[in-house]
């Protein structure tokens, strides 16, 4: 697969702090991809130099197989966590200003804030001021000026802050549409939810570190833990309860539903397969319920982080 973003051995010191410390990984194309970490990690300092806005103290990015160069600045479309806007300013003025920085004509430009003007919904906003708008509206107008001049490569930090649940879903819609016209999306968030429904891939930075990488779908197949959520209906929970085998190490979650129904997660060794540890369960009461338990990208994060702490 070719790789929209390559970044290769990152380094970047702020005096006797070290903010990126040998940093690799690739971006496919057409992919979203989720770049990670807690607060501090140095996913911003790795953001930054992408856009060129500062440079690393080692290594190299390369954009579509291109060691990066001031012109990809008009291939990167960057929303910020904290927004860049000018308050005072008309909106349609400062986006036509923003689009001739990258590039577009007067005429381009307007024809391309028209066709996102209509789409979000925001055609009377042309002659407001940015102060006049709330968060959400002005996060809006962010999007669009990170969006029109149709970059390969889109980088969001954050891009569903301050918007309520409609909005956030209306502009995750039009990331992954974006997506599937040909950008390559970098999404950089703590909602984990998110990026389970939006990354192919992600990367995770900790305490200057890259601590994991990969496609998601094999991330997760490398934390499972051979965990599995059951269902029991038992004539005496509590007897049922302590009648579990000891190697299942049974997490009690709780008793739901009509029945009286037992539900709590079991963890099965390695040396016990799965039919034998079925038949176990069989015996202690009506089994209705039992599936695996795939880490989720919010416990994989926690792990991870707690584990290279």
């Amino acid at each position: 697969m070719d790789n929209a973003l390559e970044v290769q051995h990152i380094k970047k010191i702020y005096g006797d702090f070290t903010a990126l410390n040998d940093v690799s990984f690739s971006v496919p194309k057409g992919s979203v991809y989720g770049l990670l970490g807690p607060n501090g990690a140095g996913k911003t300092s790795l953001i930054r130099i992408i856009n060129q806005i500062t440079m690393p103290d080692g290594g190299k990015i390369l954009l579509n197989g291109e060691q990066l160069q001031p012109k990809h600045i008009e291939d990167i479309g960057y929303m910020p966590e904290e927004r860049g806007l000018y308050k005072s300013m008309k909106v349609g003025e400062q986006c036509i200003y923003l689009a001739r920085l990258k590039g577009l004509s007067k005429t381009e430009a307007k024809e391309r804030l028209q066709y996102w003007f209509d789409r979000l919904g925001i055609e009377g906003w042309w002659n407001k001021k940015l102060q006049e708008l709330s968060k959400g509206m002005a996060q809006k107008v962010q999007f669009i000026v990170t969006v029109m001049h149709e970059p390969s490569l889109l980088i969001f930090d954050e891009p569903f802050s301050g918007f309520d649940p409609v909005n956030a879903n209306l502009i995750k819609d039009e990331i992954l549409k974006l997506r599937d016209d040909g950008a390559t999306i970098i999404f950089s968030t703590h909602r984990m939810e998110s990026v389970e429904e939006m990354c192919d891939h992600i990367a995770l930075i900790n305490k200057s570190n890259l601590v994991l990488q990969g496609k998601l779908s094999d991330v997760k197949q490398q934390y499972r833990d051979r965990n599995y959520a059951v269902s029991l209906i038992c004539m005496n929970n509590d007897m049922a309860f302590q009648q579990i085998p000891s190697e299942f190490n049974p997490l009690p979650i709780e008793l739901s539903g009509l029945d009286n129904t037992l539900d709590f997660q079991i963890r099965i060794p390695e040396n016990v397969e799965i039919p034998v540890a079925l038949n176990k369960l069989t015996h202690l009461g009506e089994l209705t319920h039992f599936s695996e338990v795939i880490p989720s990208v919010n416990d994989i994060f926690i792990q991870t982080v707690q584990h290279n702490g």
